[in-house]
């Protein structure tokens, strides 16, 4: 299993991947909320949308805009299962264990955190 660090290299190299930012509005609404809510928006994002076995609509479940995990979710190939399994190897068909899921959690909020700690674009 690749590290973080690793993943972020592998996406960086993504033209596609790695032309997802934050917004100053997206780091004011993160602030205003507080990364504790904004984690718990990533759980249930993750819950509802990539963790059943078959998600409704795979593929065109994750909106590009509108809160910024769901720019996380596009930034680290996270947002759907095709994509979970082309990036990752996690196989489409199966329900995503817990463990799994906060790993995914944790990926997408170590991915705001880098973004909320470098200017605005």
């Amino acid at each position: 299993m690749q590290t973080k660090e690793e993943a972020f290299k592998r996406l960086a190299g993504s033209k596609f991947r790695s032309s997802f930012s934050l917004t100053s509005e997206d780091k004011v609404y993160i602030e205003q909320k507080g990364m504790e809510t904004i984690r718990r928006h990533a759980e249930d994002f993750v819950r509802q949308k990539l963790a059943p076995a078959h998600p409704k609509n795979d593929g065109k479940q994750t909106p590009m805009r509108g809160h910024p995990v769901f720019k996380a979710m596009h930034a680290t190939a996270c947002c759907c299962r095709g994509c979970l399994n082309k990036w990752y190897r996690i196989p489409v068909g199966v329900e995503l264990s817990d463990d799994l899921q906060t790993r995914i959690v944790d990926f997408l909020m170590a991915w705001i955190e880098r973004q909320t700690a470098e200017p605005s674009k």
